[in-house]
């Protein structure tokens, strides 16, 4: 199953993101730091250019520490990129930000110029938590589910921080198309996508092949398995099987169980977990452009047998 949502609001949020990034000198890029990559939006570094960017890994209490570490580093390798963990829920770690917007612009900041960001991410990823921690009261709805934000005129109003800075929200957006489909489940799994757009079964089967292979021992503690399986679907069985995910004549409730599975990745329940590292993503993006050139070159070849 190929995962997908794109409202029709985002679509029109990321035009008026589009037009009034002229306005913009710095964006903040909020992620989801068990899942960087597949929460990293394409749009925002097509629509930033060259302007300097603070990529935000919101979520690290959830997510594997060694791999956020890697992530960081990965990132920065790009230019006018500065990347850090954060929990949005930390006001120690949110306060930190302003300062570091000033330091990459150090010629803004001052009663004459205004240092003027843009804040920008998926659904679901923390960003108006992140907006009302930094203005000291609240003015973005947070909610569970994401797309909570959907008023699009937001990107151009503006919230004044202390310290010359001017901050500007935007709806969270996803991209129109999701070429990698394993980033499709991630976002799915981790909750950026909306569960009446989703198939629990399929993405908890997606999940359950990864944990089994990166995190065995998490499956063995949280469900008490002497073995977490030697399959995705052993491993949903067993977690039915020991949750009581039982229908009439001891049949495993799947669905059941794989909401079970799901919810206990989202909250946490299974420890700290990342679902994805750069060395996983680097060969499926390897991958996917040597599947998408197979076509183009058997099309030339087609083309040169022609009389």
């Amino acid at each position: 199953m190929a995962v997908q949502w794109f409202p029709g609001h985002m679509n029109k949020a990321r035009r008026i993101i589009k037009q009034t990034m002229s306005d913009v000198d710095l964006v903040i890029e909020v992620m989801d730091a068990r899942i960087p990559y597949s929460s990293e939006n394409p749009l925002v570094d097509e629509l930033r250019r060259d302007r300097p960017c603070i990529k935000l890994l919101n979520k690290s209490d959830l997510a594997d520490p060694a791999v956020t570490a890697q992530w960081i580093a990965y990132f920065e390798k790009k230019l006018g990129v500065k990347a850090m963990e954060i929990s949005v829920l930390d006001r120690k770690q949110v306060s930190a930000i302003p300062g570091l917007c000033r330091k990459m612009l150090p010629e803004r900041g001052t009663a004459v110029k205004d240092i003027r960001v843009m804040i920008m991410g998926i659904p679901n990823v923390g960003k108006s938590t992140l907006i009302n921690t930094l203005a000291g009261k609240t003015i973005a709805k947070v909610g569970d589910e994401p797309a909570v934000t959907k008023d699009v005129s937001s990107a151009q109003q503006r919230i004044r921080l202390e310290g010359n800075i001017s901050l500007a929200d935007t709806p969270g957006i996803l991209w129109p198309k999701i070429e990698n489909p394993a980033s499709g489940y991630r976002l799915a799994i981790t909750g950026a996508i909306k569960n009446t757009a989703i198939d629990f079964e399929d993405i908890a089967l997606f999940a359950a092949d990864y944990l089994r292979q990166a995190y065995p021992e998490r499956l063995q503690q949280r469900y008490k398995l002497e073995q977490p399986g030697d399959s995705d679907i052993a491993v949903l069985e067993n977690v039915g099987r020991k949750r009581g995910c039982l229908r009439a004549g001891g049949v495993i409730d799947l669905q059941r169980a794989a909401e079970i599975l799901v919810h206990d990745i989202r909250s946490g329940a299974l420890g700290r977990l990342s679902m994805e590292t750069p060395q996983m993503v680097e060969q499926e993006i390897a991958e996917l452009e040597q599947a998408n050139d197979e076509p183009a070159s058997a099309e030339r070849g087609g083309d040169k047998e022609k009389p």
